[in-house]
Protein backbone atom coordinates (compact mmCIF):
# COMPACT_ATOMS: atom_id res chain seq x y z
CA UNK A 1 0.00 0.00 0.00
CA UNK A 2 1.24 3.52 -0.90
CA UNK A 3 -0.47 6.92 0.22
CA UNK A 4 0.96 8.69 -2.50
CA UNK A 5 3.82 10.65 -1.76
CA UNK A 6 2.53 13.91 -4.37
CA UNK A 7 -0.93 13.32 -2.13
CA UNK A 8 0.89 14.20 0.89
CA UNK A 9 2.58 17.33 -0.63
CA UNK A 10 0.54 19.97 1.00
CA UNK A 11 -1.21 18.36 3.56
CA UNK A 12 -3.60 20.56 5.92
CA UNK A 13 -4.97 19.79 8.86
CA UNK A 14 -8.15 21.27 9.82
CA UNK A 15 -9.02 22.78 13.42
CA UNK A 16 -12.51 24.21 13.89
CA UNK A 17 -11.44 26.69 16.73
CA UNK A 18 -10.00 29.27 13.77
CA UNK A 19 -13.66 29.40 12.49
CA UNK A 20 -15.28 32.19 14.47
CA UNK A 21 -18.97 32.78 14.13
CA UNK A 22 -19.52 35.10 11.55
CA UNK A 23 -16.17 34.29 9.32
CA UNK A 24 -16.05 36.40 6.76
CA UNK A 25 -14.30 32.94 4.61
CA UNK A 26 -17.86 31.00 5.65
CA UNK A 27 -17.48 27.50 7.30
CA UNK A 28 -14.75 24.93 8.01
CA UNK A 29 -15.66 23.69 4.96
CA UNK A 30 -15.21 26.50 2.63
CA UNK A 31 -11.93 27.65 4.45
CA UNK A 32 -11.24 24.04 3.23
CA UNK A 33 -12.29 24.08 -0.28
CA UNK A 34 -10.36 27.34 -0.88
CA UNK A 35 -7.52 25.79 0.71
CA UNK A 36 -7.96 23.22 -2.09
CA UNK A 37 -8.27 25.34 -4.69
CA UNK A 38 -4.71 27.02 -3.52
CA UNK A 39 -3.08 23.52 -4.13
CA UNK A 40 -3.63 21.32 -0.66
CA UNK A 41 -3.46 17.97 -1.87
CA UNK A 42 -4.18 15.99 1.35
CA UNK A 43 -7.10 17.13 4.25
CA UNK A 44 -6.96 15.53 7.59
CA UNK A 45 -10.33 16.31 9.56
CA UNK A 46 -9.37 16.66 13.11
CA UNK A 47 -12.21 17.55 15.34
CA UNK A 48 -11.81 17.17 19.48
CA UNK A 49 -14.78 18.83 20.64
CA UNK A 50 -17.77 18.07 18.18
CA UNK A 51 -20.02 15.12 19.31
CA UNK A 52 -20.57 12.20 16.55
CA UNK A 53 -23.14 13.20 14.99
CA UNK A 54 -21.72 16.60 13.80
CA UNK A 55 -18.37 15.12 13.01
CA UNK A 56 -20.05 12.54 10.73
CA UNK A 57 -22.08 15.41 8.59
CA UNK A 58 -19.00 17.32 8.45
CA UNK A 59 -16.25 14.31 7.46
CA UNK A 60 -19.17 13.08 4.94
CA UNK A 61 -19.25 17.03 3.07
CA UNK A 62 -15.05 16.82 3.39
CA UNK A 63 -14.88 13.49 1.76
CA UNK A 64 -16.88 14.26 -1.23
CA UNK A 65 -15.23 17.98 -1.30
CA UNK A 66 -12.00 15.94 -1.63
CA UNK A 67 -12.96 13.16 -3.51
CA UNK A 68 -14.15 15.92 -6.67
CA UNK A 69 -10.64 16.99 -6.17
CA UNK A 70 -8.65 13.79 -5.77
CA UNK A 71 -7.33 15.03 -2.65
CA UNK A 72 -6.44 12.64 -0.38
CA UNK A 73 -8.91 12.28 2.79
CA UNK A 74 -7.87 11.43 6.12
CA UNK A 75 -10.01 11.34 9.75
CA UNK A 76 -8.07 12.11 13.00
CA UNK A 77 -8.27 9.41 15.80
CA UNK A 78 -11.86 7.93 14.76
CA UNK A 79 -12.14 5.22 12.65
CA UNK A 80 -15.88 4.86 13.72
CA UNK A 81 -15.96 8.39 11.60
CA UNK A 82 -13.67 7.36 8.73
CA UNK A 83 -15.46 4.19 8.00
CA UNK A 84 -18.93 6.14 8.21
CA UNK A 85 -18.01 8.31 5.44
CA UNK A 86 -15.99 6.12 3.49
CA UNK A 87 -12.62 8.29 4.33
CA UNK A 88 -8.98 7.31 2.35
CA UNK A 89 -7.93 6.23 5.92
CA UNK A 90 -7.19 8.05 9.17
CA UNK A 91 -4.26 9.51 10.96
CA UNK A 92 -3.21 8.24 14.46
CA UNK A 93 -1.27 9.19 17.19
CA UNK A 94 0.63 7.78 19.97
CA UNK A 95 -2.09 7.46 22.64
CA UNK A 96 -4.74 6.17 19.71
CA UNK A 97 -5.64 2.81 19.08
CA UNK A 98 -2.38 0.53 17.55
CA UNK A 99 -2.19 0.27 14.06
CA UNK A 100 -2.58 -3.41 13.89
CA UNK A 101 -5.78 -3.28 15.66
CA UNK A 102 -6.53 -0.04 13.02
CA UNK A 103 -5.81 -2.30 10.35
CA UNK A 104 -8.23 -5.52 11.16
CA UNK A 105 -11.01 -2.75 11.46
CA UNK A 106 -10.55 -0.74 8.46
CA UNK A 107 -9.19 -3.58 5.56
CA UNK A 108 -5.83 -3.10 3.76
CA UNK A 109 -6.83 -0.60 1.13
CA UNK A 110 -7.16 2.13 3.51
CA UNK A 111 -4.19 4.62 4.21
CA UNK A 112 -3.02 4.79 8.28
CA UNK A 113 -0.76 7.06 8.95
CA UNK A 114 0.89 7.87 12.63
CA UNK A 115 2.70 10.02 14.43
CA UNK A 116 6.21 9.75 15.77
CA UNK A 117 8.41 11.93 17.51
CA UNK A 118 12.11 9.91 17.73
CA UNK A 119 13.69 6.64 15.93
CA UNK A 120 12.04 3.93 18.12
CA UNK A 121 8.19 5.35 17.85
CA UNK A 122 9.50 5.78 13.56
CA UNK A 123 10.56 1.79 13.87
CA UNK A 124 7.47 0.72 15.65
CA UNK A 125 4.99 2.60 13.22
CA UNK A 126 7.09 0.77 9.84
CA UNK A 127 7.10 -2.48 11.50
CA UNK A 128 3.69 -2.51 12.31
CA UNK A 129 2.40 -1.40 8.56
CA UNK A 130 1.68 2.67 9.00
CA UNK A 131 1.75 3.93 5.54
CA UNK A 132 3.28 7.70 6.55
CA UNK A 133 4.51 8.95 9.28
CA UNK A 134 4.11 12.35 10.58
CA UNK A 135 7.24 13.56 12.37
CA UNK A 136 6.56 16.47 15.22
CA UNK A 137 6.93 18.67 16.19
CA UNK A 138 9.17 20.36 14.12
CA UNK A 139 8.84 23.76 15.63
CA UNK A 140 6.88 25.03 18.65
CA UNK A 141 3.39 25.74 17.97
CA UNK A 142 0.55 27.19 19.95
CA UNK A 143 -1.94 25.21 17.94
CA UNK A 144 -1.26 22.29 20.45
CA UNK A 145 0.58 23.48 23.28
CA UNK A 146 1.40 20.69 25.39
CA UNK A 147 3.82 19.18 22.27
CA UNK A 148 7.06 17.51 23.25
CA UNK A 149 10.12 18.78 22.90
CA UNK A 150 10.89 20.76 19.09
CA UNK A 151 12.74 18.65 16.56
CA UNK A 152 14.07 21.74 14.64
CA UNK A 153 15.40 21.22 10.84
CA UNK A 154 18.68 19.01 12.44
CA UNK A 155 16.48 16.76 14.10
CA UNK A 156 13.85 16.21 11.77
CA UNK A 157 16.21 16.09 8.91
CA UNK A 158 18.08 12.67 11.06
CA UNK A 159 14.25 11.59 11.45
CA UNK A 160 13.92 11.73 7.64
CA UNK A 161 17.31 10.10 6.70
CA UNK A 162 15.99 6.90 9.07
CA UNK A 163 12.64 6.60 7.66
CA UNK A 164 11.34 3.93 4.87
CA UNK A 165 7.81 5.21 4.35
CA UNK A 166 6.86 8.44 3.29
CA UNK A 167 7.06 10.85 5.71
CA UNK A 168 5.55 14.34 6.70
CA UNK A 169 6.19 17.03 9.53
CA UNK A 170 4.20 19.41 10.92
CA UNK A 171 4.71 21.62 14.06
CA UNK A 172 5.27 25.35 13.33
CA UNK A 173 5.73 25.08 9.82
CA UNK A 174 4.86 28.37 8.05
CA UNK A 175 5.54 30.05 4.86
CA UNK A 176 8.79 31.40 6.43
CA UNK A 177 10.35 28.04 7.48
CA UNK A 178 8.71 25.45 4.79
CA UNK A 179 11.92 25.63 2.32
CA UNK A 180 14.05 24.48 5.13
CA UNK A 181 11.31 21.75 6.20
CA UNK A 182 11.43 20.33 2.45
CA UNK A 183 14.85 20.75 1.81
CA UNK A 184 15.06 17.71 4.58
CA UNK A 185 13.62 15.25 2.44
CA UNK A 186 10.29 14.97 3.64
CA UNK A 187 7.39 14.20 1.40
CA UNK A 188 5.26 16.92 2.58
CA UNK A 189 4.37 19.59 4.87
CA UNK A 190 0.94 19.81 7.91
CA UNK A 191 -0.56 22.81 8.03
CA UNK A 192 -2.78 24.01 10.97
CA UNK A 193 -2.52 28.14 11.16
CA UNK A 194 -0.86 29.52 8.12
CA UNK A 195 -3.64 27.87 6.35
CA UNK A 196 -6.54 27.70 8.64
CA UNK A 197 -6.28 30.84 10.22
CA UNK A 198 -4.94 32.98 6.71
CA UNK A 199 -7.27 35.90 5.83
CA UNK A 200 -7.03 34.11 2.41
CA UNK A 201 -6.86 30.27 2.77
CA UNK A 202 -6.05 30.09 -0.98
CA UNK A 203 -3.16 32.58 -1.31
CA UNK A 204 -1.78 30.57 1.88
CA UNK A 205 -1.56 27.47 0.18
CA UNK A 206 -0.42 28.81 -2.68
CA UNK A 207 2.52 30.35 -1.38
CA UNK A 208 3.64 27.45 1.03
CA UNK A 209 3.74 25.43 -2.31
CA UNK A 210 6.40 27.70 -3.77
CA UNK A 211 8.57 26.41 -0.70
CA UNK A 212 8.54 22.89 -3.12
CA UNK A 213 9.17 24.58 -6.34
CA UNK A 214 12.25 26.07 -4.51
CA UNK A 215 13.16 22.98 -3.15
CA UNK A 216 12.41 20.24 -6.07
CA UNK A 217 9.81 22.22 -8.62
CA UNK A 218 6.08 21.18 -8.33
CA UNK A 219 4.90 17.37 -8.12
CA UNK A 220 2.17 16.22 -9.97
CA UNK A 221 -0.80 15.60 -7.97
Amino acid sequence: MNSGKPRLTLYLVTDGRFITPGDKRGSLVDVVKMAIDGGVTAVQYREKEANTRVMVNEAEVLRRLCADQGVLFLVNDRIDVALAVDADGVHLGQDDMPVPIARKLLGPKRVIGVTVHNLDELKKAEDEGADYVSFAPVFATQTKPDHQRPLGVKGLSELVRHASVPCVAIGGINESNATDVFATGVDGICIVSAIMGADDPKEAARNLLKSVKTVRGFPST
